[in-house]
Formats: C-alpha cells, structure tokens, sequence
C-alpha cells in the first residue's frame, strides 16, 4: 500500500472510529422513514428525505444549504428534479429545517473522496458519514461544496432513487415489468398500453419503498433542466423586499442589544461603570460579560447611543503595542531563521541552485482582510424555559443551533432554529467564525423576551475573524539558456487550505514549505481561502520568472502547463477572447493568471490602464472557468462576476492594519469596495471538460490580483509584491517592451 498522510489517516481513522455507530443506526429507521413519520403532513411523502411529493403532483425538495446570494437552492433543487424527471413548473423549494436528519454527510463524502481516503473504506464513509455529520451538526455552506458534494452525491441520487420507486410502483400496480415503463413530466408511462399515472398517485405507495441506494443516473445527453439557465427562486422575494434577512427578526416584545468589545484581542473586562447609560430612556439593563459589555434596550439605537457613555476599562495585554510592521518584521525572522514545514519537496533544489546561471528573489505580503458582509452579522434569541428560539442569518444552521444549546444549557432539540437569508457569508456566518452567537445567547438568558444583538459596521470591523496576514518569499533558478531549473517557495501560515502553495508548473526541482504565522489576530476562512493569498504570490513570480526567461508570460505557462490540458484549454479561450497579442489602445495592458482551487481552474486576463493621476483603471476581465460542467449556466457566470469583483476590491484596497493592537479601521470609508461605477466589464465563458463537477463559489476570486499586478508591471515597470495595490505610487511609470 502507498504511504497514507498523517491528514489522511486521521480522517479514515475518524471514519473507522464511526463505524461503531452502524449497529446503532441500523437499528434506526432509515432517513426517509424517518422524515415521513416526522415531517410529512396533509397526504403528503417523501419518496426519499429530500423529495417530498403531494397527492396534486406537487414536488417539494428540501436543500440543506442555505442561499445567500450564490443560487444554491435553484442548482441543486434542479439535479434532484431532473433526475426525477419532474415538471419543473410543479417543483416547489424548500430550505431544509435544522434537524439532524439533514446533516450535511454528504459533504463528509465529498471531502473524504478529494482528501484520498483509501478505496477500500468507501463502504465505512458512506455508512457512517451521515451519523458523523449528526454528531458534529454539521448542515454547512462553504467551500463551494454544495454542488459538487451534496448536489452530486445527494440530490441527483435522490432524484434518481425517486423515480426509480415510482417507476416499480406503478409497474407493480399495472402488473408490468419496470424496464417496459418511462417517465416524463412527473408521470409514469407505460407506452405499450398507452396508461399513465401521476408521481402524486403513486408516491404513497414509493413512500413505503427504501431507496436504493445506487440508482443509475443519467448521462448528460438525458438531461433536460440541468444545464439550462434557469432563474433563480430567491431573487423575486430579495426584488419585492419580501426575503427576509437574519436582521429582519421582529416581534413587539423584543429588545435590543448593542455590544462592545475589548478593543486587543483576547484581553477581559475589569471594570464598568454605566450609571449614565442607565439613565438614558429606553436602557434595560447593562450586561457584563468576559470580554465586552453590552447595553439592552428597547430599539437597538438607543442601545447604541447608551453604549458610548458605558465607561469600560480592559485588562492590559502583552499586545497593547503590536502593530502590522510588528507583525511582517515577525514573519521575516520567521522566514530567515525557520526552516519550516514540508509543503512540497520535489526533485534536488538545492544541487539546482548550486548549478543556475541565474537566480531570481522576490518577497510578497498581503494584509490581513475582513469579510465586510453587507448584511451587518445579528442573532435573535429567545430562551423560554427549557427550550430557545434562534434567529441569524448562517452558514451551518445545525452548527449554530448546536452552539446556542451549549451555550445555554439547554438540550439540542430544544432550539429551533428558524432560517433566514444572509446578507453575504464568505466564511464569516460560520459558527466557528462568529463571535456574536456566544454572546448573543449569554444575554438573552438574561430576560424572558427575544433579544436582538447585532454588531454595528465598526463592531463587525474591529471584531472580524480575518483572513490571515501572509509573507511568501520565492528564488527561482535558471540555467545559460533560460530554462527554470528550480522553484523554492518558503511562506508564513497557518495552512486553511491544503495544496493552495503549489504549483501545476512542469519545474523539475521544487522546495514549498511553511512556517509559523500566527499572531493574536483572530483568523478564519475567507472567500478561497489560501488560494485568495497563493495564487496571487505565485502567479506573480511565474510572471516574473517569465520575464526574466525573456518570454512572453502567456507562451511561458503554456509551455509549462504540457501536462495540464484543462489549465491550457482556459488559458487558450481566455487569451483568444481577450484578444492577448493583439493590438491595444495605447497606454493599455494585458495581465495573466490562471489558477485550479476547488476543483474548477479558472483563467482570468485583464486590461488594466493609468488614469491621469496615474491611478489604476481596470477596463475588463475576461475569464474562462473549466468546472467540469455547468449545473445552471446562469449561476455560473452570476458567481464568477461576484467571485471577480470580491478579489478585485481587495487587491485595489482591501487592508486590515494593526495600530496598538487593535485594528485601525472602523468602516467602509476606512475600507474601500469596488462599487458600481467602478466595475469592469466582465465577460464570462465556461469550458465544459466533462469533468467532475467543481466548485463555483470562490474559483474566480484567486486569480484576479496577479493578474491586476501583472499587467501593471507591463504599464509601469514595477512589480506589486504587496497589497493593496491603493498604497503603490505610479508616477514615474516607466513602461515595459510587450515580449
């Protein structure tokens, strides 16, 4: 047997650990039983736990992913539905509630699957996955996995399942052999004897049916709503203002909770005095907690206006003088005397070094980044008793809903938790992520009504789970003709994201590993994780090894990439869609990126200029995205155009600096966007390889920042290494010769 990895094993280990739970859950009622005995109401089935069909024909299918802004309800209502062969006028979506029973195990799958989970345990995974999931509530939105796992592995089996049991059914009911039978349209036909049945007259006898569980699924040739651009469900409420958001929680008792927070993270409160906030109308209580206070009262602006005359002292902290130069002058001791840990060892480095003609440094940053969700993150909650009610827009309903028992003693069942939409997630809405959930349950066990706490715009800003500060430093070697010998990369982290460092280049000689980068600056994930930081540090330096290779960066990747056809054919649609190599205005340039994550690879090239104040200007991206194939093609491009203006507002602007340690910015004129005026073009083509499906929610946004950099250097001479690019001076612009 191969060598298994320590990240492997403890995952299969996890796995097997779980298999003490089948005996347990074969003595359970099989999902769907269960959500037949548990959920179904007025006549109606679920034929498998996702799919719920009406005696009218009606289909319901539950997704256990919440929306927010990314079309994940369409998508994977629409592989359920077309392998159900369903009407698609009658299909109805629902958000899954947040029960166990829709644990996101499929999810568990997927990851046990790219992470490379040995063969031989694929029985194991799929037994204990969903009871893994249950015990860790785990019903997530993040990692663009909800198409690509639970689309793929869930929705289209259900879909496929479901009409299979119908398809018996109805055989059975005619006295017929099922492979005489077809289906269309949310009917069964047998089309010898010309009868038919509706799916809603059968599904009471399906219901009664197990699933099975490795129904054949149809070939792309079958399909008939998959790969169609279909609207999505959730726009015509968010047009109307009808959708309602995590902050739209409401009833007449209700108060409010503003909230500060110590100032340097992780030190505690000393002291309050809040007799002048007490006097103010409105003002209910204050409530102290270990690391901030908060002011409730009956709206939450008078909370907030009594909150500033809430006199707060905090511990002192050794972190009382860090700043961000602190932070980076850390990183390069770090960098200079750590060897760090294996990313990557490939071929003799260090004999290629020894051997080059020429050797190429350079060192790259990016800031710390906030998630700046526009929806400003709250949480509802309502302890009565020994149950709670729980509102808050959120990336894992069952995460939350599991964090609030904890937190109030309370057993898991006795929260319910009612969804909402979110305002933006980008890994911010993620229980671990969230600060606000454990606070917001410590004071609404203070009262017997709901209590909203929400996080002002500055509370959100200073207070965030970052993306993490990085520092990555790169040689490459060279031999008398040009040719790259040798890549060494050595860079700070935490790693979020394994693989996100390396590199599709056929170089020989490769040395990629990390050192320790953390810091008291709280960190979680970030829309792409460590690809948002990676691709821009390496796509940056292949650009300028490049350059130095004397070779135009286009041509350079596609000599490299040789063994990579998916990469080549984005980058060859880009590049002729782009019109790379072809005449441009004058004082205008092409730069180049191209980066897999997610299991999509995405190229992006974008004509960028100087304004008269030799500020940037990015006229257009055009992007090409391999994700195997498209679910809603709609979604797709929708989600690339979200993906690119999200990394294009922090390439240009985006930073979190550390003054005293504490963050220095408060709001969004301290923390520029890309607004509306200032969008490039955007024109969007997918490559359909065929391939397993990947993921749509973050691909775009890695690639866009080098690709930015790079075709600066082309316009000014100077290379970006670090970010934003809002701090660069561009006056002496002295241009680069086009190769």
């Amino acid at each position: 047997m191969k060598k298994i990895s320590r990240r492997r094993f403890i995952l299969s280990t996890a796995l097997v650990g779980g298999g003490v739970l089948i005996g347990y859950a074969a003595t359970r009622p099989s999902r769907h039983r269960r959500a037949n005995q548990e959920l179904a109401v007025d006549g109606a089935h679920y034929v498998t736990s996702f799919l719920k069909i009406e005696p009218n024909n009606e289909v319901t299918v539950y997704v256990p992913h919440a929306e927010m802004g990314q079309g994940v309800h369409t998508s994977l209502s629409m592989m359920a539905a077309d392998e159900l062969d369903a009407d698609w006028e009658l299909v109805n979506i629902e958000q899954a509630p947040a029960i166990d029973l829709f644990a996101n195990g499929d999810v568990i799958k997927g990851f046990a699957s790219e992470l490379g989970v040995p063969s031989f345990l694929d029985g194991l995974v799929a037994v204990s996955a969903f009871k893994v999931a249950e015990i860790m509530n785990l019903q997530i939105t993040g990692g663009s996995t909800s198409v690509r796992y639970t689309g793929e592995f869930a929705m289209r089996t259900a879909g496929a399942a479901a009409r299979q049991m119908l398809i018996d059914c109805a055989a059975t009911r005619w006295g017929v052999a099922a492979d005489t039978c077809s289906t269309q349209l949310s009917h069964v036909h047998h089309n010898a004897s010309g009868r038919s049945l509706s799916y809603g007259e059968l599904a009471a006898a399906a219901a009664l049916l197990e699933p099975p569980d490795s129904p054949r699924l149809k070939d792309r040739s079958q399909f008939n709503i998959m790969g169609k651009a279909i609207s999505r469900n959730d726009i015509p409420a968010k047009v109307d203002g009808s959708a309602k958001y995590g902050i739209d929680a409401h009833s007449e008792d209700m108060l409010y909770a503003a909230i500060r927070f110590a100032p340097v993270f992780g030190t505690k409160l000393v002291s309050v005095d809040a007799t002048e906030a007490l006097r103010q109308r409105g003002v209910q209580r204050i409530v102290e907690l270990e690391d901030s206070v908060a002011v409730v009262a009956d709206n939450y602006w008078r909370a907030k206006q009594a909150l500033k005359l809430v006199h707060a002292e905090f511990a002192a902290s050794d972190h009382d003088t860090v700043s961000s130069a602190d932070i980076f002058a850390r990183f390069d001791r770090a960098l200079a005397e750590d060897k760090g840990s294996k990313v990557l060892e490939l071929g003799d480095t260090e004999a290629a070094f020894a051997e080059a003609d020429d050797v190429i440094e350079a060192g790259y940053r990016v800031p710390y980044l906030a998630h700046a969700t526009m929806e400003p993150m709250n949480c509802t909650v309502h302890i009565h008793g020994d149950s709670a009610d729980l509102w808050t827009s959120t990336q894992d309903a069952l995460g939350i809903k599991g964090r609030v028992a904890s937190v109030a003693g309370l057993d898991e069942d006795a929260v319910t938790f009612h969804h909402c939409y979110l305002g933006g997630g980008f890994g911010r809405r993620l229980p671990f992520n969230w600060n606000v959930i454990d606070h917001a349950t410590l004071i609404a066990m203070e009262f017997d009504v709901p209590v909203k706490t929400v996080l002002s715009r500055e509370d959100d800003m200073q207070q965030d789970y970052y993306r993490p500060a990085v520092a990555s430093n790169f040689k490459a070697a060279f031999d008398a003709q040009g040719k790259v010998l040798a890549w060494h990369n050595r860079f700070t982290g935490p790693i979020q994201t394994p693989g996100a460092s390396e590199i599709p280049y056929a170089i020989a000689n490769q040395s990629i590993r990390v050192v320790d980068g953390d810091t008291h600056i709280p960190i979680a994930s970030w829309r792409s994780v460590d690809h948002s930081q990676h691709t821009f540090f390496t796509e940056s330096f292949i650009d300028e090894v490049a350059h130095r290779s004397g070779k135009n960066p286009y041509q350079f990747r596609m000599e490299l990439l040789q063994a990579h056809p998916r990469h080549l054919r984005v980058l060859e649609v880009a590049a002729e869609a782009a019109g790379y190599g072809q005449n441009l205005a004058e004082g205008h340039a092409l730069g180049i990126a191209v980066q897999e994550s997610f299991g999509s690879i995405v190229a992006e090239i974008v004509e960028v200029s100087l304004d008269g104040d030799y500020r940037p200007i990015v006229h257009k991206v055009t992007c090409a995205i391999d994700c195997g194939w498209a679910v809603n093609p709609d979604t797709v491009e929708a989600q690339v155009e979200s993906g690119i203006i999200f990394g294009l507002t922090a390439a240009l602007y985006g930073e979190i600096t550390i003054e005293n340690g504490r963050v220095a910015q408060h709001n969004f004129p301290d923390y520029e966007m890309v607004r509306l005026a200032t969008t490039p073009e955007i024109d969007v083509h997918i490559v359909e390889s065929g391939e397993s499906l990947g993921g749509m929610g973050e691909p775009a946004t890695p690639p866009i920042a080098a690709a930015v950099t790079n075709a600066l250097y082309i316009l000014t001479g100077q290379r970006v290494r670090e970010l934003p690019i809002k701090n660069h001076d561009f006056s002496r612009a002295t241009p680069v010769a086009q190769i």
